[in-house]
């Protein structure tokens, strides 16, 4: 399958078990419209797609296989909403003719930089926490379903989550010699010199933040409207 890597391959065949261990078809159903929908937006917006490594998998799943586990329906749906509004406001976002604002200080800033939005990729991402919801209602396997409103909620404050802690605390990386930035601070150069860490923590890379923006989406679910 060339949307995962081998070891994405098996990450998500785990976390697929987990999924329907705790909840069923319903669950793997639900699973599988974030994981195919994000796919096919990430081939539409690229053009040639991602292979998703084991962690990348963990990071979107990992929060919803949990949940599922313990047999939450409500947590494991606003989960994968957050995930699914994260992934459609990047892939719907980078269609946008209108250059990108850092979410916490609205100043402009290039294509792809951790924290950046735009009305057309909010539109977008808000759009996929609809999607969730409403598919999350409908496959609830219990009475009273989620509400549409509190699933749609739950995904819209995962990806807000996202981009502030994208634009606050994620570590970014600069070549000393030319300026270039980087998200990844693995040793190796972005164009001329190892890079140096000059914003956020090390430890919190974009994995990390879309752990947390799962997890963000399954705690709304907790509250009792």
């Amino acid at each position: 399958m060339t949307w995962l890597s081998p070891d994405g391959l098996a990450a998500a065949a785990c976390v697929g078990a987990a999924v329907w261990w705790g909840l069923g078809w319903r669950g793997a159903i639900l699973l599988l419209a974030f994981f195919i929908s994000g796919s096919v937006l990430t081939r539409l917006a690229t053009g040639r797609g991602a292979r998703r490594t084991a962690r990348q998998v963990v990071a979107n799943g990992g929060a919803a296989a949990l949940a599922a586990l313990v047999g939450s329906w409500p947590m494991t749906a606003g989960a994968l909403a957050a995930a699914a509004a994260d992934t459609w406001a990047t892939e719907v976002g980078a269609f946008s003719r209108v250059a990108p604002r850092l979410i916490t200080t609205w100043a402009p800033v290039g294509r792809g930089v951790s924290g950046g939005v735009t009305a057309l990729g909010t539109a977008g991402g808000v759009a996929g926490a609809v999607a969730m919801a409403l598919l999350g209602h409908l496959l609830a396997p219990q009475h009273p379903h989620p509400r549409i409103a509190l699933l749609a909620a739950a995904g819209v404050a995962g990806m807000l989550a996202d981009s502030v802690l994208g634009a606050t605390l994620q570590g970014e990386y600069e070549c000393p010699a030319c300026g270039a930035r980087s998200e990844r601070g693995d040793g190796k150069s972005v164009c001329h010199e190892p890079v140096r860490l000059v914003k956020g923590w090390r430890w919190l890379d974009n994995d990390v933040v879309n752990l947390a923006a799962t997890l963000v989406g399954a705690g709304t679910m907790l509250i009792r409207p």
